[in-house]
């Protein structure tokens, strides 16, 4: 499917601010090398705002309007929506344990000590970990590169996060083994947890992750360029990514004409595995904004979508407040976490323009979206390097958008 050409006027927004977000974007992040690609997508209701496609897909090759990205944590929402639908047909409930549907979590423990050359020394749980928990990354699992802890250390060692072999059981077994950094319910950590909420969903479904997002979300939305594992026939299509480097700006990470996501994986990753066009990532975009339907077709319930999108930290905080590592620094004030989303729950405390509401969340290779069902919203973007947090282009694109509504 196509987007329709682009009309910041019917839109309601200013087309001569719009176009400078595009302008600065060059000046600034690929004039000077900073960035290999940009694209970005702004529409509002049914209109398209603004669509723009600058830089190298690969090297002399122009970023196109049918190019392939790698979604990273994109997935997660796809993840958290194709759960919720189970939750809707009451085959599981937020307040279950997750052991209920993951037998090998029923003895799971809580650092203490150890790691490295020693053994862990962990104690039982205060409170079993539940559905919820998972959801809202307050499942005391981890991510390995966040470096901090040695069980951090202990993911990595696992390649927690490579997910290109092994299976989904043996990812859940290894898992298991390792003690988790805190009672669940009591904190905030982003982590592994949306990879086991898709663990969850294959053994409740009898459907790998892939038929049963093929089946229950992309097919319905015509996605039909969102794949965990690439065909070759579009591997034409694959941008180039990149890792940020001190001397050079940018290394080659994963080349597209060689790309990994074309070759099968161990298991389908719930939390990172996606590839995507700006096209069909902004048919899921346009489902969400529609309160969980799209032309017709209802992929998720209107009030669950709501209760997605509410915040569900512990006590109402913020991700400062409650994060234990990434996400805790000072620009995420105002932003609380939801069922498989972030949520503004303070846009004053954000330090940028926006509305108390909107939803978003973004990938390892700079990707971001929001969704801001006050003013009707999408905001899309995509390149292809990692870690994100290196430029902050995401909320300079988010101030300079809400500068030119009408």
């Amino acid at each position: 499917m196509s987007l329709p050409e682009a009309d910041p006027a019917a839109a309601g927004f200013n087309s001569e601010r719009l176009a400078n977000i595009a302008a600065h974007i060059q000046r600034k992040y690929l004039d000077t090398g900073c960035l290999p690609h940009a694209a970005l997508l702004i529409g509002r209701g049914e209109h398209i705002a603004h669509h723009s496609l600058q830089g190298e897909a690969r090297p002399g090759q122009k970023l196109g309007k049918d190019h392939i990205f790698r979604l990273a944590s994109m997935t997660k929402p796809v993840t958290s929506i194709a759960f919720m639908q189970l939750v809707e047909q009451g085959k599981v409930a937020l307040s279950d344990p997750v052991h209920h549907y993951l037998p090998e979590f029923k003895n799971l423990g809580v650092f203490v000590s150890g790691g490295g050359d020693q053994p862990f020394i962990s104690r039982p749980t205060a409170q079993v970990m539940r559905i919820i928990d998972l959801l809202r990354h307050t499942s005391g699992l981890t991510y390995g590169f966040q470096e901090r802890t040695p069980i951090d250390a202990a993911y990595r060692k696992g390649g927690f996060e490579r997910f290109d072999g092994g299976s989904m059981d043996a990812f859940i077994k290894a898992l298991s083994e390792i003690p988790l950094q805190f009672d669940p319910g009591t904190s905030w950590n982003y982590s592994v947890s949306t990879d086991v909420l898709g663990a969850i969903v294959e053994r409740i479904s009898g459907l790998s992750l892939e038929d049963y997002f093929r089946t229950h979300i992309f097919a319905p939305l015509g996605m039909d360029d969102t794949h965990f594992q690439l065909p070759m026939s579009k591997i034409d299509r694959v941008t180039d990514s990149y890792v940020f480097d001190q001397q050079q700006r940018m290394k080659p990470y994963d080349p597209g004409a060689s790309t990994a996501w074309a070759k099968e994986p161990g298991y389908f990753s719930g939390g990172g595995g996606l590839m995507s066009t700006m096209t069909d990532y902004y048919r899921f975009c346009r489902m969400l904004l529609g309160k969980g339907s799209l032309d017709g077709t209802r992929i998720i319930g209107r009030k669950t979508l709501e209760m997605m999108t509410a915040n569900h930290l512990p006590g109402g905080g913020d991700l400062t407040q409650h994060s234990k590592a990434l996400f805790s620094e000072a620009e995420n004030a105002g932003a609380g976490f939801g069922l498989g989303f972030a949520t503004t729950i303070d846009s004053a405390a954000t330090g940028v323009m926006g509305s108390n509401g909107d939803f978003y969340w973004g990938g390892m290779f700079s990707t971001a979206f929001f969704v801001d069902p006050v003013e009707e919203v999408i905001m899309i973007f995509m390149t292809q390097l990692m870690p994100s947090n290196i430029y902050p282009v995401r909320r300079e694109i988010k101030t300079m958008l809400y500068a030119a509504l009408d």
